[in-house]
């Protein structure tokens, strides 16, 4: 299991309200693999953001079914640094608009 599988699997994780993927919104912050566990650290746009437990159960769920051979995942919510929108890939930008296609 690698870096690169679990980042794939949270492409599967849509921010409800943005209609984005956590990865391309650049909210996941590092993931280590050790092992067979996980651990994920990532954020949310902002602090208040009603949707944290879904969103942090929606990651652990898309890891376990993309990688059934996981042992422990771990996702940490973190706010440090602050999100801010530089943190979007490029396909994100466009997505919203903020960039020319």
């Amino acid at each position: 299991m690698t870096q690169e599988q679990v980042m794939t699997a949270l492409r599967q994780v849509v921010d409800p309200e943005i209609g984005i993927n956590v990865v391309d919104l650049g909210l996941v912050y590092d993931v280590t693999v050790q092992g067979a566990d996980v651990r994920v650290a990532m954020t949310m746009t902002t602090r208040a953001c009603p949707l944290h437990d879904m969103i942090v159960r929606d990651a652990e769920a898309a890891i376990r079914a993309a990688l059934p051979e996981a042992g422990a995942v771990h996702v940490a919510m973190v706010w440090e640094p602050p999100w801010n929108p530089a943190m979007m890939s490029e396909t994100a930008k466009r997505q919203l608009g903020w960039e020319e296609p």
